[in-house]
């Protein structure tokens, strides 16, 4: 049997009322906000601050990403957002996210980023010591 996944954070977070649409609920492009925000809680987990990572001589830009709606979700709702590592490659990283209302999931995110050199924005390996902070929340083999 395998063990559950592990996130790297659980992001709390409550739906304001001007993230919601017409229909009352969240607008879909604001997933993508909260997806973001769940991304800088990850670097201040492994790195300390956004500018500790940015010390290491990379950055991250979005490459891909997928969004899949399960169930809607409304002004006031407390929702947490779950970062999972999936995949640490030689220039990329891999994230899925479940974003859930208590034990409802209500979307899943999977964002594809790409390592940058700050300076030119040029595809760039990771530092041994980025790619050592990442290593522990790979998914297990088998």
């Amino acid at each position: 049997m395998t063990a559950p996944r592990k996130p790297i954070v659980e992001m709390p977070l409550r739906i304001r009322y001007h993230e919601c649409d017409g229909q009352g609920i969240v607008f879909n492009a604001n997933y993508m906000a909260y997806v973001d925000m769940a991304c800088f809680e990850i670097e201040k987990a492994l790195f300390g601050t956004h500018q500790d990572f940015l010390a290491t001589g990379v950055d991250v830009v979005v490459a891909e990403c997928n969004l899949r709606f399960r169930a809607p979700a409304r002004f006031d709702e407390e929702l947490v957002v779950s970062p999972f590592l999936n995949h640490l490659g030689t220039t990329s990283l891999i994230f899925d996210f479940e974003i859930r209302r208590g034990e409802t999931l209500i979307a899943e995110a999977t964002l594809r980023y790409v390592f940058v050199d700050p300076a030119t924005m040029r595809k760039t390996a990771p530092p041994p010591r980025v790619r050592d902070a990442y290593v522990p929340f790979l998914p297990a083999e088998g």
